[in-house]
């Protein structure tokens, strides 16, 4: 899955575009190197998203197309 539908998916971006923007702009790490709205997310990654002045980190535990809200926070784990 792409990194920006997986942001939106797993509910750590509300928005897709906002999502592809912040790539675009080099605020999301994807292990340790600036990751590309195109990204192959897979299970073990390590996503840092660099919100203003604070940074969210999360590890990758699955990928699915479709979660509903409540079940969206299994697909990862802060670190």
């Amino acid at each position: 899955m792409r990194l920006d539908k997986y942001l939106k998916v797993s509910r750590l971006i509300k928005r897709r575009p906002v999502a592809n923007e912040a790539c675009d702009a080099g605020r999301v790490v994807v292990n340790g190197k600036v990751a590309r709205a195109s990204y192959d997310v897979k299970p073990g990654d390590v996503i840092e998203i660099a919100f203003g002045n604070k940074s969210v980190k999360v590890e990758v535990l699955s990928v699915v197309e479709t979660y509903n809200k409540e079940e969206a926070k299994e697909l990862f784990r802060y670190l």
